[in-house]
């Protein structure tokens, strides 16, 4: 079959859906990536995809102006006439879905998390409701990657419960991200958030956690790695990253296109996020063996068991962040390194991504009536 993939970002398809579109093209599947290009479009041809360049803003949030993208998605899915279209992030998903039933092709949805507009309740959140609403009508199949997402969707009967399944985010390699070989307790003590510069994210609650803590062990590390980014109201200024650095607060690493070796570099990993669909980076940090400091929201619960491999805290909230990081820095060694062994085992048994691509097997099956494993 000729399966495309289509996503806000050629770099999300690189680090995020590698090992789906290894393991099609594997299954002797054609694979095209359907992104705006950047510099990982060519790495994706590298890896045996073929590659349509579609243009889009990944932050814009005028639907009107969207909805121009749905002639660019109908003349990009018409161009590759693909079999099925297997989409993630809001836009595809929803004027992607669009162009695919006007082009009469089968598409599996991945609802990767909610976005702004669905944190933020206004007139562009109630737009983005109806788009949904119309748009989810015409998926063979809606995956999401956490049950409360799934339960806002048929609450507000968005979707069909029919054709909708939780799986676990993209999954995670577990044979590429591994331990240490060796336990070791760094010191000074090291946490590391992996995030854009994004108030969503929890980075001010961070910075604010930092000030507590350092306040009684200023020894401690506390670091940021990530992209800056200033689009829209969302993103944290480059000026006020800086000054906190200047300050002391926060060690800001950049970014860096091996992220595992910084993690392992950490004692604990620490994402403050208001809500996701279940972090990535969190599923890394639990395969490569660490505790994890996460909000009690959707998508971040469902990476933690409060008091086995990290700890839950309340979102939104500095101080409780900082009593949770505090309690993992209090951890004796063993016990440290227990609840990293524990972050480990609950990645195998419940995170490994060979379990997301064996549903969206099936799920290819399903919605061509085609084999889709040789």
């Amino acid at each position: 079959m000729r399966i495309a993939i289509v996503i806000n970002k050629s770099w999300n398809i690189f680090n995020f859906r590698l090992s789906l579109v290894k393991a099609l093209l594997a299954a002797g599947h054609e694979v095209v990536a359907i992104a705006p290009e950047d510099a990982y479009s060519a790495k994706l041809v590298v890896e045996g995809c073929q590659f349509v360049p579609l243009p889009m803003e990944s932050k814009g949030t005028n639907p009107f102006k969207d909805m121009l993208l749905v002639r660019k998605f109908l003349k990009a899915y018409k161009s590759a006439k693909p079999d099925v279209i297997l989409q993630y992030t809001i836009k595809p998903n929803i004027y992607g879905s669009i162009a695919a039933h006007l082009a009469g092709i089968p598409t599996i949805n991945n609802v990767s998390g909610l976005g702004t507009v669905f944190i933020v309740q206004n007139l562009v959140s109630k737009i983005a409701m109806a788009l949904y609403r119309f748009s989810f009508q015409f998926p063979a199949k809606v995956f999401f990657q956490n049950s409360d997402d799934k339960a806002l969707f048929l609450d507000r009967k968005l979707v069909r419960e029919s054709i909708t399944e939780v799986i676990p985010g993209s999954g995670i390699d577990t044979k590429r991200y591994l331990p240490a070989p060796e336990f070791k307790r760094q010191h000074p003590f090291v946490f590391l958030m992996v995030s854009r510069a994004l108030y969503e994210k929890g980075l001010v609650e961070y910075v604010e956690a930092s000030k507590i803590l350092k306040a009684k062990y200023p020894e401690v590390r506390i670091q940021l790695l990530g992209a800056i980014d200033e689009e829209g109201n969302i993103g944290i200024k480059r000026t006020l990253v800086e000054q906190w650095a200047a300050e002391g607060w926060l060690e800001y690493l950049g970014t860096s296109d091996n992220v595992a070796s910084v993690v392992h570099g950490a004692d604990c990993v620490v994402l403050p996020s208001y809500r996701e669909g279940t972090p990535r980076t969190l599923l890394e940090a639990a395969s490569m063996a660490k505790p994890i400091v996460t909000t009690n929201v959707p998508g971040c619960k469902e990476t933690v068991i409060d008091g086995y491999n990290g700890y839950l805290c309340e979102v939104r909230n500095g101080t409780d962040l900082a009593a949770k990081m505090e309690q993992v820095y209090l951890l004796s060694n063993p016990e440290l390194q227990t609840m990293g062994q524990n972050s480990r085992r609950l990645a195998e048994e419940k995170f490994d991504e060979k379990f997301v691509i064996d549903r969206y097997f099936a799920a290819i099956e399903g919605a061509t009536g085609k084999i889709a494993r040789k």
